[in-house]
């Protein structure tokens, strides 16, 4: 089995290749693919993402279509501020309470630190469905990210607080070349996906994993900890 890191520069290096990435080009990062508009399109359509009300979505560039989506459909959309810098790391923009101007903008990354509510957690009310990037997945839901770790962290701190359980959708949108027909490296900190969304079509998976249950301390080092201040505040209460 290839490791993550192998993975993703197989990946990055196809999706280049091939004329698939989009700038600033795939390493390094959620690749922004070809089509990323297509399948926000094909993923709004999927029943589970037209009931949901509450989304908590990633911030990258690929995904910027279905935030923008979501926002012009009434939903609220929660986004975490890059690398969870921030002592209350969660940002809620509700479309209620913006103009269509500012629905437009919300839906990039600036946009939602301008745009968005600085909420703490406690604050926050229970999520429908959760979005995230991906560089790899495969069929049965595993998947692998740019490295950084900060989906899983996301995910895990909403859990921690009740607001997300094992019921909720974890969905993604890819191109194709990204779904991989081989086993990748899954760790119990790992969030896999229910559903893969690709220009062509919605991919309801057959998850073989389970989802982690909160923050597994024992998989973060010290330095970690102390640069994220949520986790510094929660790990020494």
């Amino acid at each position: 089995m290839r490791s993550k890191d192998q993975v993703r520069k197989a990946v990055w290096k196809a999706m280049d290749r091939e004329g698939v990435s989009r700038f600033p080009g795939a390493e390094g990062r959620i690749p922004n693919f070809a089509g990323a508009k297509l399948a926000a399109q094909k993923l709004g359509a999927h029943r589970l993402f037209k009931r949901a009300l509450v989304i908590k979505a990633n911030p990258d560039s690929p995904q910027t279509h279905v935030r923008r989506l979501a926002l012009e459909e009434g939903k609220k959309v929660l986004m975490a501020v890059p690398r969870l810098r921030d002592k209350h790391p969660f940002r809620l923009l509700d479309p209620r309470k913006l103009s269509a101007k500012q629905v437009r903008e919300a839906a990039t990354i600036k946009g939602a630190l301008r745009h968005g509510k600085v909420v703490a957690l406690e604050e926050l009310e229970p999520i429908d469905f959760v979005l995230c990037g991906s560089v790899a997945v495969n069929l049965s839901g595993a998947r692998v990210g740019k490295g950084g770790g900060f989906s899983d962290l996301e995910y895990a701190l909403l859990i921690e607080e009740g607001l997300i359980d094992e019921h909720t959708t974890v969905a993604t949108t890819i191109h194709p070349i990204q779904i991989l027909r081989e086993h990748l490296p899954h760790l119990d900190h790992d969030l896999p996906v229910d559903i893969v969304a690709t220009p062509r079509a919605v991919i309801e998976l057959e998850r073989q994993y389970e989802r982690p249950r909160g923050i597994l301390w024992n998989h973060l080092q010290p330095p970690q900890i102390h640069e994220i201040p949520i986790l510094e505040r929660i790990g020494y209460a």
